[in-house]
């Protein structure tokens, strides 16, 4: 039997309806130590929705917005007379997440609460500030997990329906999650404003190192022209060093080429490659993971185990992708294989298989409309990798702007 869209999200739909009979998230095992995690979803329930009372309340999610025992939040709050909620806004892959990369689920009523669910995805400014208006309601809450790269689009997501909620005259409020790579440290290039595209819209490093909260506050005090009314809903029982695995909840891929927290891990790296000629993993059931392109051999990965970087290894591989780049044809190249995340850096590591793959491979090639460029925020990592630089060169070219983006991102972090 073939399932359209619709027959999908309505499927779908009716299973979240069936588990979502009780209105509170349930209990779970602590994780080491005692400590309980608590999202802000969850710590916003347990205060029986106070801070929304009153209101008609939208929500701005996904997949990744459930409790961990994995009921989605609209379902259970839904089914909860505490809170109001009257609409849903579905950014990029939509609502339940049935949608591609570049798609969306369009204007639909969810089948399971009957609930009408709003497209955002390539809205911004007065236009989706016309969406909340029509949508009639007061406050506006973000829940969606974030994997800490400027380049997924969800936090520019949340940029723009922060901007929107103020043209519209919305609070607005951000449930915090977890980092899931950590929250160490920024690293990588800071975007220039010239190049700000919806995989960047202001000048945040690569890899951010904040959650979406401390995004929020980022934007609201530096960036918006002027401040959204904001509240958030902090964690607790974060630390900035744990990463997915550490917090106990359950990992809902945030997008179809997502599928671990593996992925994640790798993914501020390694997304570059969406800016050549080399497949990017697309279409494999490692993603991000796996890189290569027709013509690659084992001298990739032996050049780039030579440089001997720190937490990681790599195995030449081969692969044919089931769609995206090589479609159905044998590629060779790498799998990324990463031994210790706490010393890895995922930037560097993608600016040195860049580096190497130009070295090993003589049809390497960037995309032709300079899409590096949007990517990184700048033309210098193209240029210097174009003019025979090598990854240490590369690097510090965006060490000056990357401290100065620190000293900001630092009056704006929650969590030790």
């Amino acid at each position: 039997m073939k399932l359209s869209r619709r027959s999908l999200l309505a499927t779908t739909a009716a299973v979240a309806a069936t588990t979502a009979a009780t209105t509170t998230p349930a209990a779970a095992a602590p994780p080491g130590g005692g400590r309980r995690l608590r999202t802000g979803f969850e710590r916003l329930a347990a205060d029986g929705y106070a801070l929304l009372d009153g209101q008609k309340v939208g929500v701005v999610t996904n997949p990744t917005g459930i409790t961990r025992d994995a009921r989605h939040i609209v379902d259970v709050m839904h089914a909860d007379t505490r809170v109001n909620v009257t609409a849903v806004f579905g950014p990029e892959h939509g609502f339940r997440g049935t949608a591609q990369a570049g798609g969306s689920e369009g204007r639909y009523d969810d089948p399971a609460t009957g609930l009408p669910v709003y497209d955002t995805y390539l809205k911004s400014g007065q236009p989706l500030a016309d969406v909340f208006t029509a949508s009639g309601v007061d406050t506006v809450v973000f829940d969606i997990q974030d994997v800490g790269a400027r380049f997924y689009t969800y936090i520019w997501t949340l940029y723009d329906c922060m901007d929107a909620a103020r043209l519209a005259g919305k609070r607005f409020v951000v449930l915090d999650r977890p980092n899931p790579v950590s929250g160490r440290s920024a690293e990588g290039p800071v975007l220039h404003k010239e190049f700000a595209t919806f995989v960047g819209r202001q000048p945040i490093s690569q890899a951010h190192g904040m959650t979406v909260a401390e995004l929020a506050l980022l934007f609201n005090g530096e960036f918006l022209t002027a401040p959204v009314p904001l509240e958030t809903v902090r964690t607790t029982g974060w630390r900035r060093t744990e990463f997915h695995d550490d917090s106990g909840l359950p990992w809902v891929p945030p997008s179809p080429n997502m599928p671990t927290p593996d992925t994640a891990l790798v993914y501020s790296g390694t997304c570059l490659f969406e800016g050549t000629n080399l497949s990017e993993g697309r279409g494999t059931t490692r993603p991000f993971e796996l890189l290569g392109a027709e013509g690659l051999d084992g001298r990739w990965a032996a050049a780039a185990n030579e440089l001997a970087l720190p937490g990681v290894r790599f195995r030449e591989a081969y692969f044919a992708p089931t769609f995206s780049k090589f479609q159905g044809r044998t590629v060779g190249g790498v799998q990324i294989h990463v031994h210790d995340r706490a010393a890895y850096d995922p930037v560097r590591t993608g600016i040195a298989l860049l580096v190497t793959a130009k070295r090993a491979w003589s049809g390497f090639a960037w995309r032709a409309d300079n899409w590096i460029d949007k990517l990184t925020g700048s033309t210098w990592v193209r240029t210097a990798i174009d003019s025979g630089a090598g990854v240490d060169e590369v690097v510090a070219g965006w060490q000056e702007e990357l401290a100065a983006f620190r000293r900001v991102r630092q009056e704006y972090l929650l969590y030790r």
